[in-house]
């Protein structure tokens, strides 16, 4: 299909990101546009199926009116974010995004039910089961709001439901349903009997490269939709990561590190994917990565750029306050949904540029704690780490990545990874290359380099003992503070 184009879709957490490209990766269109996010309480996050589907459906029309061969067309989405849809197709209840805590005591009852053996034997790791887990929100839903439970025929991830509505098909895949499917790429009937009802409101699961359909309407109409996959793992193949024994860091509202092992040494707090494709994924993902960066532009009034700027001015000869990036708890390897930001050693002279530089660190700093858990799990240490996504496109952030990790940072050419991704899942799905690593290893470039400076990198590693001794510490006191606002209420 030499000449034809293909469409990566992204449905990320605060925007819709869309490319066209040809089969050797350059990019030919882009289409960015921004959606609401609710947050009605501190606990809570939220947003409008709708808003994803209008923008999914405007991306597609600017392309086709280019009037140019589209062959297929690939999408991924945020995962752990769900929507709870009735037998008409229609949303009964807002999108419960990733970042949403209120299944906190569900998920905790639910994790107190399962043993590490039943973890592993369902999952091939100890992973927890957390507030973001569709087995806690199912449960929450059931007991707090009945109303919606009783008339709930699915609950589907973003790019599903986007999917569902462009073409008409009920469809899912293995890879973005996780605590729901188990290593044999089928959903876990003992996992499923934990909520009763569950297994009732599942999709139907398909392999990602299947195409499940074609959009039904629009200047679109006609052109085929493959069935894809989540953010992390489409972003881990954009970026490199269909090699075995490569490391991954992606950047967006969160930060997703992963490596590919077929290696599996049992760790808490890692996510392991099941074997695909010969690839075996061990992730996690934090909580506030770039969203620790926009919440601190929105607190002081800057552009990211601005707050680079800043951050660049601080005084890199002593060190900055430690910053906890817990603004809505933490996922990996903590997965406590409890947990609450910190700046921590703010003294007369800390400025606003130290600030800004530790709200950077404190991020990279949970970046080194997740690749700690990971590399155990992966039994893999590796020196280059390929690293994309819109975190990325800040430089000054990008050497203390590197500094703080002590690693090599490669950063990639195309800056949304999951765009790149979904393209090529697509590319594949219609056979425009042979397998999965042949295509990636066409359209996967990087710009530039990152190398650790050493005596930054000895530095960190002082401050990333305290900032580790912070979390527990700051734990107890979070439980205080979260017990006497609740007294208050």
């Amino acid at each position: 299909m030499e000449g034809d184009l293909v469409i990566g879709i992204d449905v990320g957490t605060t925007a819709v990101k869309a490319g066209l490209l040809d089969s050797t990766g350059v990019l030919v269109d882009y289409f960015s546009a921004p959606y609401a996010t609710s947050r009605p309480d501190s606990a809570l996050v939220e947003q409008n199926p709708e808003d994803w589907v209008s923008l999914v459906s405007a991306s597609l029309e600017r392309f086709a009116a280019k009037d140019l061969p589209i062959a297929a067309i690939g999408l991924c989405s945020q995962v752990n974010t769900h929507v709870f849809v009735g037998a008409d197709g229609a949303p009964l209840f807002p999108a419960i995004v990733w970042q949403d805590g209120r299944a906190g005591a569900e998920a905790a009852e639910l994790d107190a039910r399962v043993s590490d053996k039943q973890r592993i034997a369902w999952w091939g790791a100890p992973m927890p089961i957390d507030a973001s887990n569709a087995l806690a929100r199912m449960l929450w839903m059931a007991r707090h709001r009945p109303d919606v439970w009783e008339k709930t025929r699915y609950v589907m991830l973003p790019k599903d439901y986007c999917i569902f509505r462009l073409t008409g098909e009920l469809t899912a895949d293995p890879l973005s349903n996780i605590g729901l499917v188990g290593q044999s790429l089928d959903y876990v009937p003992d996992a499923l009997e934990l909520v009763p009802g569950a297994a009732e409101r599942l999709v139907p699961l398909r392999d990602m490269k299947s195409l499940v359909g074609r959009v039904r309407h629009g200047s679109a109409a006609g052109i085929p939709v493959a069935n894809g996959t989540m953010d992390a793992w489409t972003g881990l193949l954009g970026s490199g990561g269909h090699a075995d024994r490569t490391t991954v860091y992606l950047s967006g509202t969160s930060e997703i590190l992963g490596i590919t092992s077929r290696t599996v040494k049992a760790t808490p707090g890692v996510v392991v994917f099941p074997e695909y494709q010969n690839i075996r994924l061990h992730a996690g993902p934090t909580q506030s990565g770039g969203a620790s960066q926009l919440w601190y532009c929105g607190l002081q009034g800057l552009q990211p750029d601005e707050m680079a700027a800043l951050a660049a001015r601080s005084d890199f000869d002593r060190p900055a306050p430690i910053f906890l990036p817990h603004l809505h708890g933490e996922r990996a390897p903590v997965w406590n949904a409890d947990a609450r930001a910190l700046f921590l050693g703010i003294e007369e002279r800390t400025s606003g540029a130290d600030m800004a530089r530790a709200v950077y660190e404190g991020v990279a700093f949970s970046a080194r704690l997740l690749l700690q858990s990971l590399e155990a799990s992966a039994g893999i240490e590796n020196d280059a780490i390929n690293c994309g996504g819109g975190g990325f496109q800040t430089e000054i952030w990008n050497q203390i990545r590197a500094n703080v990790l002590g690693r090599q940072c490669r950063r990639l050419a195309v800056k949304d990874p999951g765009v790149l991704g979904a393209a090529g899942l697509a590319g594949w799905a219609i056979e425009m290359h042979p397998d999965l690593s042949a295509i990636f290893r066409q359209i996967t470039r990087f710009d530039r380099t990152y190398e650790p400076d050493p005596e930054m990198h000895a530095l960190y590693d002082r401050l990333f003992s305290i900032y580790v001794d912070a979390i527990a510490a700051n734990a107890e006191l979070c439980r205080a503070w979260l017990n006497a606002d609740a007294g208050r209420a």
